[in-house]
């Protein structure tokens, strides 16, 4: 199945956002999760990962301003986005760590940061 992101908007400089996924699916609260992101004309990169025992692991550029967390009962992950900066416009994405190993892409959820 998809992963179904949500959250996304558009933010002046400096705001914030928090960002949620559901991935159904029996897998989830023993997989390694994570938060991507895909700007325009980029790479889709990793910016957050959690692990089952919620240990957690941050891109250099978002350290300090993110924040990823799960719920396992409701099957979702969550981004907590803060001071947030215009080179953080991008479609994010959430998929485990490796992607693509139990889901396809969704749809993902825009996020667009005014300056």
């Amino acid at each position: 199945g998809q992963p179904v992101e949500s959250g996304g908007g558009l933010v002046q400089a400096g705001g914030s956002l928090r960002l949620s996924c559901v991935a159904a699916g029996s897998i989830f609260p023993v997989a390694v999760m994570g938060w991507y992101r895909q700007a325009a004309g980029k790479e889709r990169e990793l910016v957050a990962r959690i692990t089952a025992g919620e240990n957690t692991n941050y891109e250099d550029s978002v350290k300090g301003r993110f924040t990823i967390s799960r719920d396992n009962r409701k099957n979702t992950v969550f981004l907590q986005m803060n001071n947030l900066k215009p080179e953080d416009t991008a479609v994010y994405y959430c998929d485990t760590v490796p992607y693509g190993r139990y889901f396809s892409w969704g749809q993902g959820t825009q996020v667009t940061v005014s300056s």
